[in-house]
């Protein structure tokens, strides 16, 4: 491969970083190629040490993604971390991918369960006083805030394990990263290692 073709397919892997990330991802990776050549070594030789573009570029958007989510935690920081590890292909997609579809799925079930809950709190709350209610209307307007205070209680525990679940995803991602890193990079020659 030549270094043109690993600098296109590098370029289009990183393809959805900010323009600046990649600008400095390709630029290291230019002057990786500038000084294996000035040290001797041929395009091809230096393309083949780098591995193929198309998987490095998915661990570096792997990276991206998991510094992302660690500087800014929201969801959209939280979905491109996932995204990204799934885009790795670092997990088994066949056992995990089931299993966080369900419990994402659940999670999601209980967001909207709070927020019908939210809901029909405010409307006991704002229309039952005036409906003369089996308790009285301080039993309704009391009722109506329970519900809602229990609905944003609920929400907020929802929030906290929707931010564990992420962080063991990314925890996860990390480790299998860094147990396959070793197998995907290859063994540095005798020559760079100093050794004749």
């Amino acid at each position: 491969m030549t270094r043109a073709d690993f600098m296109l397919r590098l370029r289009r892997g990183l393809a959805g970083l900010p323009l600046s990330a990649q600008d400095e991802i390709l630029g290291d990776y230019e002057t990786h190629f500038a000084d294996a050549l000035a040290a001797g070594r041929s395009e091809a030789e230096v393309a083949a040490a780098l591995g193929d573009p198309g998987r490095l570029a998915r661990e570096l958007r792997l990276e991206a993604g998991l510094k992302r989510w660690e500087e800014d935690r929201n969801p959209s920081s939280a979905a491109a971390a996932i995204m990204a590890l799934v885009g790795l292909g670092a997990i088994d997609i066949l056992i995990l991918l089931p299993l966080l579809t369900g419990v994402v799925s659940a999670i999601a079930g209980l967001y909207v369960a709070a927020i019908a809950v939210f809901i029909s709190g405010g409307g006991i709350l704002v229309a039952g006083p005036f409906f003369d209610p089996p308790g009285g209307p301080l039993f309704a307007v009391l009722l109506g805030l329970g519900l809602m205070g229990a609905s944003v209680t609920g929400a907020a525990l929802l929030t906290i394990i929707t931010i564990w679940l992420v962080n063991g995803l990314v925890w996860f991602g990390r480790l299998h990263y860094r147990l396959i890193k070793p197998a995907i990079q290859p063994e540095p020659s005798y020559s760079e290692r100093g050794l004749s």
